[in-house]
C-alpha cells in the first residue's frame, strides 16, 4: 500500500494528513462499521491528497474530512447491498480502543457495538450527519457543506437520526458493573452452569452471532435468558480449551476468546439494571483479523 512514510521529518502536506488520520479513520469507521472498509477509504483519501495542489488548500483538516465523509457515504451505499447477501447476522467489525480510546473523536458517541448495529437502520447520509454532529461536534453549516445539504435539512436529518437511535437504546450500566457481569458470565460459561449463566442475563436478552456461514453458528438472533444461557453453556464444546481475557473493544470491556494462543472469538455485551441484555459474538475470521490489525493502526 502506498501510505505516508513514518519516522523522520515529513513535508507539510504529509504532516497535515498524518495529523488528520485518526479523525479520518474515526469518521469512516463510524459510518461504515468496518475496520477494513474504513482503512480503504483513508487510503483512497491519501492517494487523492497526493494529487491535490495542497498549497492552495487553506484548511487541510476540513478538506480531508470532507473527502473522507463523502467517500465513506458512497462506500456505505454499496455496502448495504453486499450485507443483504451476508450469511447470518451481520455485526460491525470490532476495533481495539485500548490504543486509541476515542478513535479520533472528541466524544465516544457512535462507537459502541450496539449503537453501530442500530445505526445500520439509518441511510448513509443520516448516518454521516449523525456521526459528524454527535461524535465530532461539527457545526451544522459544516455538515451541510460536506453532505451538500441545506442547513435546515441538515438539522432535520440529525434530529431524525437521533430519534431513530433513541427508540432502541436503554440506559446502560457503568463500566465497572459491565465488567462484573462479564466476569460472572465467563465463570458460568467455563463451568457450563446454565442456571448461573441465566442469572446474569436479562429476561429479554438478545444474542447475535456473526460467523458469516460458519458451521454451528446461529444464523438468526436468539432471544430469552433460558435459550441464550443454554447456547452459551456449550462454549466449552464449540471452542474446546477456550480462554477468556477482558479487552477494550469499541470503548467498552469485552471478552477476547483464544484457543492455543489464537483468537477464536470476541464477545461484546450491553447491560441494563437487570443484567446482560445484549451479547454480540464475533466469530468470522476476517473480522477477528481486522480487530487484530486495528491494534496496530496508530503505529
Amino acid at each position: 500500500m502506498d501510505t505516508p512514510p513514518t519516522g523522520g521529518r515529513l513535508d507539510p502536506a504529509t504532516d497535515a494528513f498524518e495529523q488528520a488520520r485518526p479523525r479520518l479513520f474515526g469518521i469512516a469507521y463510524r459510518i461504515l462499521g468496518s475496520v477494513a472498509e474504513a482503512e480503504d477509504v483513508v487510503q483512497d483519501v491519501w492517494l487523492r491528497w497526493q494529487g491535490t495542489d495542497t498549497e492552495a488548500v487553506r484548511n487541510p483538516a476540513a478538506f480531508l474530512a470532507k473527502a473522507t465523509t463523502r467517500m465513506a457515504v458512497n462506500v456505505a451505499r454499496s455496502a448495504r447491498v453486499r450485507r443483504e447477501a451476508y450469511v447470518g447476522s451481520w455485526l460491525p467489525e470490532p476495533v481495539d480502543t485500548s490504543v486509541d480510546p476515542q478513535v479520533g473523536a472528541e466524544r465516544r458517541e457512535a462507537l459502541e457495538m450496539a449503537v453501530l448495529l442500530m445505526m445500520e437502520r439509518l441511510n448513509p447520509v443520516e448516518r454521516a450527519a449523525y456521526v459528524l454532529r454527535e461524535a465530532f461536534a461539527y457545526a451544522y453549516d459544516e455538515i451541510a457543506d460536506i453532505l451538500r445539504l441545506s442547513q435546515a435539512n441538515t438539522r432535520q436529518v440529525v434530529s431524525r437520526a437521533r430519534k431513530h437511535l433513541a427508540a432502541g437504546r436503554r440506559a446502560p450500566v457503568d463500566t465497572s458493573e459491565l465488567r462484573r457481569l462479564l466476569d460472572a458470565f465467563v465463570a458460568a460459561a467455563q463451568s457450563g452452569d446454565t442456571a448461573a449463566l441465566e442469572a446474569v442475563l436479562s429476561a429479554g436478552v438478545v444474542a447475535y452471532a456473526d460467523g458469516n456461514g460458519m458451521r454451528g453458528v446461529a444464523r438468526v438472533p436468539v432471544t430469552g435468558a433460558g435459550r441464550v444461557a443454554r447456547i452459551n453453556a456449550f462454549v466449552r464444546t464449540f471452542i474446546p480449551g477456550a480462554e477468556f481475557r477482558v479487552v477494550d473493544v469499541n470503548g467498552l470491556p469485552a471478552l477476547l476468546v483464544t484457543r492455543a494462543g489464537a483468537t477464536a472469538a470476541l464477545v461484546c455485551a450491553t447491560a441494563g439494571p437487570d443484567g446482560i441484555d445484549g451479547l454480540y459474538w464475533i466469530l468470522a475470521p476476517e473480522k477477528l483479523r481486522s480487530f487484530e490489525r486495528s491494534a496496530r493502526r496508530v503505529r
